[in-house]
């Protein structure tokens, strides 16, 4: 592993602190991967500790910066732990990925339940912006930053059932560009991602069968899902310096899937 360590301390986000929510599997676990082979410091976090464990053992295998902390984003007091966590271990904040995501219900969205909404919109969209929010005073105090929101194809195109998921979605591409305006003279950078449908647990129930399966696959050009890492490199190139000049965009990555509103 020490070829991997060492591009590591070399790579394009060397000395920067990247905290990822949700990062202990799927999507997530590939950013956080992915950020620190390119150099930078990661906070990783699950609602399980056991999830945790596994991922901070994994990349520090890889000799990786990591360090990790049980987070649900929905909960004041674990966010705070989150971010004093890449206080105190790594020296500040540079970099947030906010990836948290639920979806505890299927259906029209006009028929929802009310709960169904509330905790959906309480992760998907409240929860990125406290967070956000909680690490704008430890980015002004290391003069700029980098904020990226995971937002979805769904946010574009409502995907069947997902109805209260993909207004959540929406919700998250009106965030992007509001708050980039906001903080941009902090030298503080706000963009999102979009991505398509990818291969995690996250997107289980919309491969569960073969029909379903391959009726989402027509609705994609390239025929095909993506995976997880084919995400990370385009969060890693928001981060960095390669973006710049690049604020309250929001990048598409689904395989050529209708994405405009």
């Amino acid at each position: 592993m020490a070829g991997v360590a060492t591009s590591a301390s070399n790579g394009k986000l060397k000395g920067k602190v990247a905290i990822v929510t949700a990062s202990t599997d799927g999507i997530g676990f590939a950013i956080a991967e992915r950020l620190a082979s390119d150099g930078a410091s990661v906070v990783v976090s699950s609602r399980k500790e056991k999830n945790v464990t596994s991922a901070v053992e994994k990349l520090k295998a890889c000799g990786y910066s990591v360090s990790g902390v049980v987070c649900h984003v929905g909960k004041a007091d674990d966010r705070e732990r989150l971010i004093k966590e890449a206080i105190d271990k790594f020296g500040g904040i540079d970099i947030l990925v906010s990836n948290a995501a639920v979806n505890p219900g299927v259906g029209p969205v006009l028929e929802s339940p009310e709960d169904v909404w509330d905790k959906i919109f309480d992760v998907n969209v409240k929860a990125a912006y406290l967070i956000s929010k909680e690490v704008l005073p430890h980015m002004r105090k290391r003069q700029g930053g980098s904020i990226v929101y995971i937002s979805s194809i769904a946010g574009y195109q409502p995907l069947g059932l997902l109805g209260v998921y993909s207004v959540s979605k929406t919700a998250l591409l009106g965030l992007t560009k509001v708050a980039a305006r906001d903080v941009a003279t902090d030298n503080i950078r706000v963009n999102c991602v979009a991505p398509g449908i990818v291969i995690t647990r996250f997107s289980e129930a919309l491969r569960q069968s073969k029909e379903t399966e391959d009726a989402i696959l027509q609705s994609i050009p390239m025929g095909r899902m993506a995976v997880p890492k084919e995400i990370s490199g385009v969060v890693s190139f928001l981060v960095s310096d390669d973006a710049s000049y690049i604020t309250g965009e929001t990048i598409i990555a689904a395989g050529g899937m209708a994405s405009r509103l």
